[in-house]
């Protein structure tokens, strides 16, 4: 008894250990966006260049999941996350002092791998340590700490910017950093694949391409032009290295991504449950908060708190999403959340600018009610649908999803608003000259994130009344845009998961071991 008791003792340290450097990690995403006005005022920097400080650091983090996955395996889960935690703490040190926004820009790309080591050798850890519903437990409070990273994470940005200064966020998450490092890696047990074969680097090398010259291109293509050969010249290449990504993994003895896998109905319906969380919750973590500041004059305190609406479902949701899963299908759950959440966005779409404050409320709180449903089912499944010694690619596979989901819809998303900005006041300005349409896209750039008093000095023949007319069109247009994607993915997920019996569903939920065929033939 004393040994269990230990045991249990041992394996809450190491989830504490996990969880408290796991909630930096939102918070480093959030609040980055709240603070990206203050960080244009200060330090300068175009449309672009300021658009990186979020995507920087999603890139990475997302393109490197699966190869921290697979060192996880290699070398050890403790020691990758021992390495991603100091690394983390370290480059958010010194991007407390960047002097300019590019090199802000290049130390959230650094602390964007960091973090993808520090999370993928957590998540692999807890799944050695925990077995049955226990490991589902264990990743509902890994969904819940970084719920509370979400929630709390632009008010303590806000609260940080207004009263410190915007470098102050990025040491706030060094303190935390440090904690992590000191009190909980030491009560961690090391655990590695006996049978890992290494990085695979042609792999990594290809897929990360493929991600970096996709999200510059589409970030840069409302400044440059769609058809300009710079945007086209990284489309094209990043369609290359993504074809050669495929033909690597195929070929490859053992792949960093088992490609097979997604033959499976069950195996696709998880992948796509963070996709949809993307467009209908993570990108208005970054679009609201420049809308709230940038636009509508809002202070960034009071933009945080308006942000809690939004995000603070995710402290209670995902455990009773998991908690429904015992007579529940998983897929139905997490269907009827994204159906919640387009109810949502619908909602959000009917609240003009400058009423956006209080009344926006409900409606984002609509938003995070729906979201937060599957948002506390997919790390449990996520591991479900392989072997227990293969974790590290399971959390691999699924965070890369997840998190290079997030900056590729980022990109995509900004690029909407940018491209829906510019179509509105060109129609405000018809008949332009080469030299006004110029301007024209440099203020849609601008006012796209939330930059009203450089778009205002590009086009003072409009004004500040009518450019904020300009992006409350265009961003109701592009709300409509995002409730179809949500409602599409509510449709795949009942299709793919949602004919699982609530004893399957369960089952997967726990993270029981029976292959991925036994799984699908009762989907």
């Amino acid at each position: 008894m004393t040994n269990n008791m230990h045991s249990t003792k041992g394996r809450n340290s190491i989830l504490a250990a996990v969880c408290l450097a796991a909630v930096i990690l939102p918070m480093s995403f959030s609040g980055g966006a709240v603070a990206t006005p203050a960080i244009g005022r200060d330090l300068g920097g175009t449309a672009v260049e300021l658009n990186w400080i979020t995507n920087a650091f999603m890139l990475t983090f997302g393109g490197f999941q699966m190869a921290a996955g697979a060192l996880a395996d290699e070398f050890g889960r403790k020691r990758l996350f021992t390495i991603g935690v100091t690394l983390f703490a370290a480059i958010s040190l010194a991007s407390g002092f960047a002097p300019s926004v590019l090199s802000l820009d290049l130390l959230r790309a650094a602390q964007g791998i960091a973090a993808a080591a520090t999370l993928a050798g957590g998540a692999a850890s807890l799944a050695q340590e925990f077995e049955g519903h226990a490991r589902t437990r264990a990743f509902s409070v890994l969904g819940t700490t970084f719920g509370i990273g979400l929630a709390f994470g632009p008010l303590l940005a806000g609260f940080l910017t207004e009263t410190f200064g915007w470098r102050s966020i990025f040491l706030s998450t060094t303190v935390v950093g440090v904690l992590a490092l000191v009190f909980g890696a030491p009560r961690m047990r090391e655990s590695r694949d006996p049978n890992a074969t290494g990085l695979d680097w042609p792999g990594t090398l290809s897929f990360t391409g493929t991600l970096s010259l996709f999200t510059f291109g589409v970030i840069q293509a409302p400044a440059s032009g769609w058809a300009s050969p710079l945007v086209i010249a990284l489309l094209v290449g990043s369609a290359v290295l993504f074809a050669a990504f495929i033909v690597i993994e195929t070929r490859a003895s053992r792949p960093m991504l088992d490609l097979s896998l997604f033959r499976y109905p069950r195996f696709v319906g998880v992948q796509v449950l963070p996709i949809a969380t993307c467009y209908c919750y993570i990108v208005l973590l970054v679009l609201l908060p420049l809308r709230f500041i940038g636009i509508e004059g809002h202070s960034e305190i009071d933009a945080g708190l308006l942000l809690l609406s939004l995000s603070a479902p995710m402290l209670v949701i995902p455990s009773l999403a998991a908690t429904l899963t015992r007579w529940i299908s998983a897929g139905i759950i997490s269907g009827v959340g994204l159906l919640i959440a387009a109810a949502g966005l619908a909602w959000l779409s009917r609240i003009n600018l400058g009423g956006s404050g209080h009344a926006a409320v409900l409606p984002m709180l609509l938003i995070g009610l729906g979201a937060s449903m599957p948002w506390g089912l997919m790390d449990g499944l996520s591991v479900s649908i392989v072997p227990k010694e293969r974790a590290g690619m399971a959390t691999g596979i699924f965070n890369t999803t997840r998190v290079a989901g997030e900056g590729v819809a980022l990109a995509i998303v900004s690029a909407i608003l940018a491209a829906l900005s510019q179509s509105r006041l060109k129609e405000l300005l018809p008949n332009a000259d080469p030299a006004l349409s110029t301007r024209i896209t440099g203020a849609a750039g601008r006012v796209a994130t939330g930059n009203l008093t450089h778009a205002a000095a590009l086009l003072p023949e409009i004004g500040r009344p009518l450019l904020s007319q300009s992006y409350g069109d265009a961003f109701r247009d592009l709300l409509y845009i995002l409730i179809a994607i949500t409602v599409v993915a509510a449709l795949v997920i009942f299709g793919f998961l949602g004919r699982t019996s609530s004893n399957t569903a369960q089952a997967n939920a726990e993270g029981t071991d029976t292959s991925l065929a036994a799984k699908s033939a009762n989907v």
